[in-house]
């Protein structure tokens, strides 16, 4: 396995990031990583060295390069506290619906013109807030998104016109979200309304809570659940596994 960094030229600028290849000269099949809010650090970079080592070209791209390169947080980020608020909507605000599209776009774009990448078709994953991000891409790139997962990602379903449920008709890509316990950003009912905007898309997806598990347990921090983080690892390479090979 390989770790190389790498610059992605898009519509909006520079995105810095990170390509991993799996060891051998074989073409083989690539994914897109997508950070949660505290972006590009050890733990992302080992989840994608081990998806790596699973056979698959990774993409690890820097998803707030309009606002800052790694690491977007000096110090550990205090949830409560008003700095780490600030911080949020500066790291979030550029990431409106139709620029996470044309992200979209050009990492697979790139993915695409990477010797030893099998082309054609691609999955990604999104954990906390680009879960949702997950779900887009396969929206706006259905030709290419064959499988789309989502770890403990924020407002799937909500009120709002541009709510990420309202784009599974375009959709279709194999789903699968893994969702957190007593999670604000997706609460018990929006995990119920999810399952049945899900139900009703006819597609085929997975949607489950993980027992026990709070917001952000996939990765190394406060709240990580090594268990059940090693679940959430398997069903991605599941669906990867299945969709891609």
């Amino acid at each position: 396995m390989s770790e190389e960094a790498i610059e992605i030229r898009t519509s909006d600028g520079t995105a810095d990031g990170y390509l991993y290849r799996p060891t051998g000269d074989a073409q083989a099949p690539a994914v897109v990583v997508l950070t949660d809010i505290g972006g590009i650090r050890e733990g992302t970079r080992d989840l994608s060295a081990r998806l790596a080592t699973r056979g698959y070209v990774v993409l690890l791209p820097n998803v707030f390069y309009r606002t800052t390169k790694p690491p977007v947080f000096r110090s550990p980020p205090n949830f409560g506290d008003e700095a780490t608020r600030k911080r949020f909507g500066e790291l979030t605000a550029p990431l409106a619906p139709d620029a996470v599209e044309r992200d979209g776009a050009a990492y697979l774009d790139y993915l695409d013109s990477q010797p030893g990448v099998r082309s054609g078709k691609y999955g990604v994953v999104g954990y906390c807030f680009t879960g949702s991000h997950a779900m887009r891409y396969a929206a706006s790139q259905s030709e290419r998104i064959v499988s789309a997962a989502s770890f403990h990602g924020g407002g799937l379903y909500t009120d709002k016109p541009e709510s990420p449920h309202l784009l599974l008709p375009r959709i279709r890509a194999r789903l699968y979200f893994g969702h957190a316990v007593e999670d604000r950003s997706m609460p018990k009912e929006a995990i119920d309304k999810l399952d049945q905007a899900l139900a009703a898309w006819g597609g085929s997806y997975e949607n489950e809570v993980y027992e026990g598990a709070r917001h952000g347990w996939t990765m190394p921090g406060r709240v990580h659940h090594p268990a059940q983080a090693e679940r959430a690892f398997t069903k991605l390479t599941e669906l990867f596994d299945t969709t891609l090979r």
